[in-house]
């Protein structure tokens, strides 16, 4: 996750007021109420981190941007943040009831972060993967992820299970909808703190803006006070560690 965490060193300011929370029952189904030590990998500037806290939790954030790193502890200076990455947790083994990424498995080397993942839990303890999708089986939004050249987070009726490693067993799927009331310029944040978009030029960069820009100024897309009702579904995944004579079975 290094060379992608420098990527989002430049618009970690905005992130977090630009993107996106998560529905609760999202989280719920990925953690339980019986995790007592929860890590949020990519942990961001703790979008999804603050989620997770409950009064007798032990909540870890781990993240490898130093910019976003910084957000996060200025935003949560409760919750212990420590700089690491899927596949390099500061972390004992099996010290973990819960391991989340929150937009950040597809950074990771999935061969390494399961294996890492692995590693830390406990027995009985589970890996749980999210993604926030905008719905783009509606049409205007559609044009929206278009215009924002954002490939990588919708949703269009189906939706791949991540890539994971051996050290992970069968997969659980839960998907959630709900729809974002936002303003505009909250959507043109959120395009201005992807990665890639400090990474275009800046002619590029107006492009993209002036595509969202008409998209966003299209008739019903907005109300008379400016809100735009963004759907969305919230994919979740989650794993077990495979147990060493699962691994044995499928040798014999």
């Amino acid at each position: 996750m290094s060379d992608p965490a420098a990527s989002f060193d430049s618009v970690a300011a905005g992130y977090d007021a630009a993107r996106p929370s998560y529905p609760r029952e999202s989280v719920d189904w990925l953690v339980g109420d019986d995790a007592e030590v929860v890590v949020d990998v990519g942990a961001g500037t703790g979008k999804f981190t603050r989620l997770l806290e409950r009064p007798v939790r032990r909540v870890i954030a781990v993240e490898p941007s130093v910019s976003m790193l910084a957000e996060l502890r200025r935003a949560l200076p409760h919750v212990e943040a420590m700089q690491g990455a899927g596949e390099r947790m500061p972390l004992p083994a099996a010290s973990v009831d819960v391991v989340t990424f929150a937009q950040a498995w597809h950074w990771v080397d999935a061969d390494a972060a399961s294996a890492e993942a692995a590693r830390v839990l406990r027995p009985g303890g589970r890996l749980g993967l999210v993604w926030n999708l905008r719905d783009e089986r509606v049409p205007w939004v559609r044009d929206l992820g278009a215009a924002m050249r954002a490939d990588g987070d919708h949703f269009r009726g189906d939706v791949e299970d991540p890539a994971i490693g051996d050290a992970l067993g069968r997969v659980e799927r839960h998907f959630a909808e709900w729809v974002r009331r936002t303003m505009k310029d909250e959507i043109v944040a959120d395009v201005r703190s992807r990665s890639y978009f400090p990474l275009l030029s800046r002619d590029e960069q107006e492009r993209v803006l002036e595509a969202v820009g008409e998209v966003l100024e299209r008739p019903g897309v907005s109300d008379r006070e400016g809100i735009v009702e963004v759907p969305y579904v919230t994919a979740s995944f989650r794993y077990a560690p495979r147990r060493k004579a699962d691994l044995t079975e499928e040798t014999e």
